[in-house]
């Protein structure tokens, strides 16, 4: 059985149009998947509303007991019900989950070294036999980045670092691909030239395009990234728009 994992940024969500035509491109992919989302921007909306300083570091949340207060209400609550809510509309039979639920994503409190990220997840463990039991009775799990820790704790984790070690997990059971979805075409030679798209990344390719640095500096991680889950076991990652789900640039072994 073929699936995808997928990713997606909290500005999707906090768009209503955006949201609806994302859930329109998922409602017909023709294949099971697994949703990731994030939920920053709504989280720094909701601080906001509530007086309570968003505090960040080299572009990185820190979460204190109030941030993450707010981040579990934002991101395991609002965030993921819209999500749920418009996939539910369009026939579509989403049920939404946080890390912690059924202990589908176990991970430790980041260890404080230069800075004390407060409550900061690093994913140690997915739980794929719940998520292959969702899977194989047709529902399609919506996955929030609020996991916890063996001490009971809920923390905070980046949505990317959910998504990939969902897709790993999976891995042992399905045949996964993993997508990314960025504002941008898919991985592109110029930046501001979505013409300019790499539809196929092998190895090879990757290492002539950094020799020669025609990758942005911002895409390296990710691929990098990619191949990290390609090694555990995924077939491929596609880095792509939200609108093009089939499409962007598919990274392979």
């Amino acid at each position: 059985m073929k699936i995808k994992v997928i990713k997606i940024g909290g500005k999707l969500i906090e768009n209503n149009t955006i949201l609806a035509s994302l859930c329109d491109h998922l409602s017909t992919l023709g294949e099971a998947f697994v949703l990731v989302h994030g939920g920053g921007v709504m989280g720094s909306q909701l601080a906001t509303k509530l007086g309570v300083e968003v505090k960040m570091h080299e572009g990185r949340r820190i979460t204190d007991a109030a941030t993450l207060e707010i981040a579990v209400m934002a991101y395991a609550g609002l965030a993921n019900k819209r999500v749920v809510a418009a996939l539910q509309a369009r026939g579509v039979n989403a049920c939404g989950l946080s890390g912690c639920d059924m202990a589908v994503v176990k991970s430790h409190r980041r260890p404080v070294k230069d800075i004390d990220w407060g409550f900061v997840g690093d994913v140690d463990e997915v739980n794929a036999d719940v998520l292959s039991l969702l899977l194989d009775n047709g529902a399609i799990p919506v996955v929030s980045p609020i996991t916890f820790s063996p001490e009971g704790d809920l923390l905070n984790t980046n949505a990317d670092s959910v998504a990939s070690a969902v897709a790993m997990g999976l891995a042992t059971k399905y045949e996964v691909e993993l997508v990314f979805t960025l504002d941008k075409a898919g991985v592109l030679l110029d930046v501001n030239d979505d013409n300019s798209l790499i539809p196929t990344i092998t190895p090879a390719l990757y290492a002539d395009l950094r020799a020669e640095e025609k990758i942005h500096s911002g895409m390296i991680p990710k691929i990098d990234n990619a191949y990290k889950t390609i090694e555990a076991g995924v077939s491929s990652v596609r880095i792509t728009s939200p609108d093009n789900l089939m499409g962007g640039t598919v990274v392979i072994k």
